[in-house]
């Protein structure tokens, strides 16, 4: 072979191998992997996570892949900090975030370095306490609770605020609680087997809408005084938002924020939370839970932010606390 034809096989070889390594960089962009843990199936929070899986998937063309996992509560998503390697994104309320931190409540027993190393990305809607009931009054009192049995679950945030709420009021020892998962609510009020469950999820939750499209059911709205007493935010679920339900609804809710560690990098960081806040509104048209989110309730956020998604805020010019930074 002539000396040309050895550089021109040289030229093509190498031109091949760039190909390849540059087909290889493509891959290795489009498997920028983040497991995505929040909620158990049926639930709010589980359906949000697909929507988002999906919007990240469309605002980055499939160079992020969120993958869902599903969770028995928030308190899981914080305690799986400390076993979590790379791009691991959970929501919770903040304020698990700041007990974690700390080493009280429910990680008082399991106290970890690596909560320090949580870090805040976005906010998402907040959890809403439902209280759904078997019959077709539509809105009903708290105290109507009372000689029901009621399922509240387990672990969760909502089980805990639902207890918390029955002792406040005098009710513990005027309601049965049922001794099931609370994913088992709807399908155990369909046949009967309990009177009430409670949910705690952004409305409008699915598991909510498949019950009510079902049976008849009620909610439990809260007086000005009751809400007053719990400390919680006031949140209205609005008429018609489930069928049967033709009144609003006084109840209470908490914020709820994405969280993830120091061990994703910036890039990562920046491109979800830049992804999330440019897809909101693409979002809330399908599913108006969405459409409550703000700039200012960055705000909720407990800790810090993670370096990407604050190099983000900064770039558009969004307002960030301080104490975030």
């Amino acid at each position: 072979m002539s000396n040309r034809k050895h550089a021109f096989a040289r030229t093509l070889l190498a031109s091949a191998t760039a190909v390849l390594v540059g087909v290889g960089s493509l891959s290795a962009q489009a498997e920028t992997r983040v497991t995505y843990k929040s909620a158990s199936a049926g639930t709010a929070y589980y359906q949000m996570g697909v929507e988002l899986s999906e919007a990240i998937r469309q605002g980055t063309d499939g160079d992020v892949v969120l993958t869902l996992e599903e969770s028995q509560g928030s308190v899981q998503n914080v305690m799986e900090v400390m076993a979590r390697q790379g791009n691991y994104v959970f929501t919770t309320p903040p304020g698990l975030v700041e007990q974690a931190m700390a080493g009280e409540g429910p990680f008082a027993e399991r106290q970890s370095p690596r909560f320090d190393e949580i870090r805040g990305l976005f906010p998402i809607p907040a959890i809403t306490m439902h209280f759904v009931v078997a019959g077709d009054e539509g809105v009903i009192a708290l105290e109507d609770l009372e000689g029901k049995e009621i399922l509240i679950g387990r672990g969760t945030f909502g089980a805990r605020e639902a207890e918390r709420y029955l002792e406040m009021f005098d009710l513990m020892d005027k309601v049965s609680v049922a001794n099931a998962e609370i994913g088992s609510g709807p399908d155990a009020l369909k046949n009967g087997q309990i009177e009430a469950f409670v949910t705690a999820s952004s409305f409008p939750t699915p598991n909510v809408i498949e019950t009510a499209a079902s049976m008849p059911i009620s909610l439990v709205s809260l007086t000005d005084e009751q809400i007053a007493q719990t400390g919680a935010a006031r949140q209205t679920i609005p008429a018609g938002t489930y069928s049967g339900v033709d009144e609003d609804v006084q109840t209470t809710s908490l914020p709820v924020i994405a969280y993830t560690t120091t061990g994703m990098d910036e890039e990562t960081a920046y491109t979800l939370t830049k992804t999330f806040w440019e897809r909101r509104e693409t979002m809330a048209e399908e599913s108006p839970w969405w459409g409550g989110i703000t700039h200012d309730m960055i705000g909720n956020i407990a800790g810090t932010l993670h370096p990407g998604a604050l190099r983000y805020y900064d770039e558009v010019d969004i307002e960030v606390p301080d104490d975030l930074r």
